[in-house]
C-alpha cells in the first residue's frame, strides 16, 4: 500500500534522536535534561509507519524508561486526518535500551504488543512554509488513556506538536481521582530538538 505524503512527512519528522538540552539549561528546576529516541520499526507496514520510543535522563542513559510504540496511520475518515495509536510492550525489559541499540528491535513482533484502546491521538496538520509543516496531536474529547503497570492502573494525558526539527511533548501522568497532573509536562511542554534523523 502506498502511504499519503502527509503520513510520510509525519513519520520523518517524528523519527530521530532528540533532547531538550536548551530547555533543561534554562530552567533546570522544572525540566530534567532528557534524551528521546524514536526509531522506525518494521511493524504494521501494510498501512502504517510505526516507531519505538524510549527516553532517559541524560545522566542515566543506561536506565531508559517510558517505552512505547506509536503507530502512525490514516484515521479512516473522509477528511483524510491522521492518527497515532499507542501500544505497550508485553515484556519491556526485553527491549530496554533499544533506543540506543536498535538491533534489539529486529526481534520485535506484533504479538509482543498490547493495544491501548483509549490511547489514540488525532493529528492536525498546518502548512507553515513551502514544504514545511506543523503536526499537532491531541486526544479526542472525552477519551482516557489508561494502562496497567506494576499492578496499578495508570492514566496519562498524551499530546505533541512537531515540525521538521522540533518536538514539543505535552505528555503527563494523571491522578485518576483528582484529574490533576502528577508528572511530565505540568508547567508546559518538554521542548525537544532533533539531533539525529533516523
Amino acid at each position: 500500500m502506498s502511504f499519503s505524503p502527509n503520513l510520510i512527512v509525519l513519520g520523518e519528522y517524528l523519527a530521530g534522536k532528540f533532547d531538550n538540552r536548551e530547555q533543561a539549561l534554562a530552567d533546570p528546576a522544572w525540566f530534567v535534561h532528557l534524551q528521546l529516541w524514536q526509531r522506525p520499526v518494521n511493524l504494521f507496514t501494510e498501512d502504517s509507519i510505526t516507531l519505538f520510543a524510549e527516553q532517559a535522563n541524560i545522566v542515566n542513559l543506561d536506565r531508559p524508561y517510558r517505552q512505547r510504540i506509536m503507530r502512525l496511520m490514516w484515521g479512516g475518515g473522509s477528511d483524510g486526518a491522521l492518527q497515532v495509536q499507542y501500544y505497550m510492550l508485553k515484556n519491556p525489559s526485553a527491549f530496554t535500551s533499544a533506543g540506543r541499540h536498535p538491533a534489539l528491535l529486529e526481534t520485535l513482533t506484533v504479538d509482543q504488543l498490547d493495544l491501548l484502546p483509549g490511547c489514540i491521538l488525532t493529528i492536525e496538520q498546518t502548512t507553515i512554509a513551502t514544504n514545511k509543516h506543523k503536526f499537532t496531536a491531541s486526544q479526542p474529547p472525552n477519551t482516557r488513556c489508561c494502562f496497567s503497570y506494576l499492578n496499578q492502573i495508570v492514566q496519562v494525558s498524551l499530546g505533541f506538536d512537531s515540525t521538521e526539527t522540533k518536538l514539543n511533548s505535552y505528555d503527563k501522568g494523571i491522578d485518576s481521582d483528582t484529574g490533576k497532573a502528577t508528572w511530565g509536562a505540568i508547567l508546559g511542554p518538554y521542548c525537544y530538538t532533533k539531533r539525529e534523523q533516523y
